[in-house]
């Protein structure tokens, strides 16, 4: 029943994922020359927001009431130990998978992992699970700059909406990053990793030194 429980959960992460989306898709492809097209198109997305809005909030409560009774959490991602033969192994094993750079586009597709500045992390099955362990890295590495991010005019995206924040209710789904530090989980593929982007450039660390690892090549190789 565990692996079950811990399936559904997954897959109501990855159906939010796959809807937001399909929503930047659909607004990507509108015609923006032709008013009438824009019109239409942004009525669309006023409904399919507050649509999905609702829709996220009922998945939210429907997991956290079946974690709660049932005591069984999402899988975690693996992490072990940098320069040990299990972490070598990982290594060797998604570098036998094409390597992604966090300028590409990832719409409709899964990840399966990462590796940031030589750590590995495998075991991930959507984008909100690797943003927020991307995150918790940052943390790791340096708490005072993430700290000092927080509180600074940068801590948010070129449409001024925050990237970080010490209350929960900031956010509509918030992602716990740390004690007292949240961020954005309602964020499609490619949200996320224009904030990865942002974040990387922040801690001014070089972007080929964070590779990402599809769900889609993995399956194919098998």
């Amino acid at each position: 029943m565990k692996k079950r429980i811990q399936q559904i959960l997954t897959d109501l992460e990855c159906i939010q994922e796959s809807f937001l989306g399909l929503s930047d898709d659909i607004w990507l492809n509108i015609e923006h020359n032709d008013s009438q097209a824009v019109q239409k198109g942004s009525e669309f997305k006023v409904a399919f927001n507050e649509r999905l809005n609702e829709f996220n909030r009922i998945s939210s409560e429907i997991s956290d009431l079946i974690e709660n009774y049932t005591n069984i959490h999402p899988e975690s991602v693996d992490i072990v130990q940098k320069s040990s033969p299990e972490h070598e192994r990982i290594i060797r094993e998604l570098n036998s998978s094409e390597p992604h750079t966090i300028e590409e586009t990832f719409t409709f597709k899964r990840p399966y992992g990462f590796i940031f500045e030589g750590q590995a992390y495998t075991g991930i099955k959507t984008w909100q699970s690797l943003y927020k362990l991307f995150c918790q890295q940052l943390v790791v590495k340096d708490l005072q700059t993430f700290e000092d991010f927080i509180n600074s005019p940068n801590c948010m995206t070129t449409q001024k909406n925050l990237l970080f924040a010490n209350n929960r209710n900031s956010f509509r789904k918030p992602l716990e990053i740390n004690n007292n530090i949240y961020a954005e989980g309602n964020l499609s593929a490619n949200d996320i990793c224009k904030r990865i982007k942002i974040l990387l450039h922040e801690f001014k660390v070089d972007s080929q030194q964070f590779s990402i690892y599809l769900r889609e090549d993995r399956n194919a190789m098998e």
